[in-house]
């Protein structure tokens, strides 16, 4: 008995028609987020990604350092894109529109129900049931992406992005890591087991990313960056 036969037996002849109908219609739900956010993303223009927990609280360094850097970059023409939730999202998207620029927000449906901040402009708001769709905005319509301290969320966009990268899948952009005390111990790990012991990454892989302490140093590389290169989505 294969697998499929196994699982017809276990849900019966009718159930299992209506959970392959049910696949089958989820590809429409994932096409229209696709739709709805290449349409509204195209029309936003340059924006750099901010990600980090949304555990931080108003007050944390963290919180007051992405709402610096956010209002920074906008002052240099980027628009803030950020997951939408509270947090360092929330900062971020605080910076942006305190200081004129634009704010986006990526919300994701969770079982928990993270809500949107209050300072996503409120035509740049968009929620997301997959966490792939959502993921390929952040890249495809990101110039750079500044990560700040944060948990597995956080960490799981920083290695995509680093990945895609390493392999070519996209071009190269600037990714910054804020918080030396942070990252430096994944960082020193990376070196020596990932790097050296195992030889999993080459020692090029190293420089796609940069770590800094302070928000002037997190946009002048951004801003370095594109002096050199030509703006556009990434693929």
């Amino acid at each position: 008995m294969n697998s499929e036969e196994a699982i017809r037996k276990a849900f019966g002849q009718k159930d299992w028609q209506s959970i392959k109908v049910n696949d089958s219609w989820q590809i429409f739900k994932m096409m229209s987020e696709f739709v709805e956010g290449f349409e509204k993303m195209a029309r936003i223009g340059p924006c750099v990604s901010i990600f980090g927990s949304a555990r931080t609280k108003p007050g944390h360094k963290y919180y007051e350092m992405a709402t610096e850097i956010a209002g920074k970059l906008t002052s240099r023409g980027f628009g803030i894109i950020t997951g939408g939730g509270p947090g360092i999202m929330e900062a971020a998207n605080k910076g942006a529109q305190m200081n004129g620029g634009k704010s986006v927000g990526l919300n994701i449906h969770l079982p928990h129900e993270q809500d949107s901040n209050p300072y996503i402009d409120k035509d740049k708001l968009m929620n997301y049931d997959y966490f792939f769709v959502r993921k390929v905005m952040f890249v495809k319509y990101s110039q750079g992406f500044i990560v700040l301290p944060g948990g597995f969320g956080t960490m799981d966009e920083l290695f995509e992005a680093i990945t895609l990268i390493q392999t070519s899948k996209i071009a190269e952009f600037p990714i910054i890591l804020v918080g030396k005390s942070f990252w430096s111990g994944l960082i020193d790990w990376i070196k020596e087991e990932v790097l050296d012991r195992e030889n999993n990454v080459g020692p090029q892989d190293l420089n796609l990313f940069r770590i800094v302490d302070t928000a002037e140093e997190a946009v002048e590389h951004v801003v370095r960056f594109y002096e050199k290169y030509v703006l556009k989505p990434n693929f």
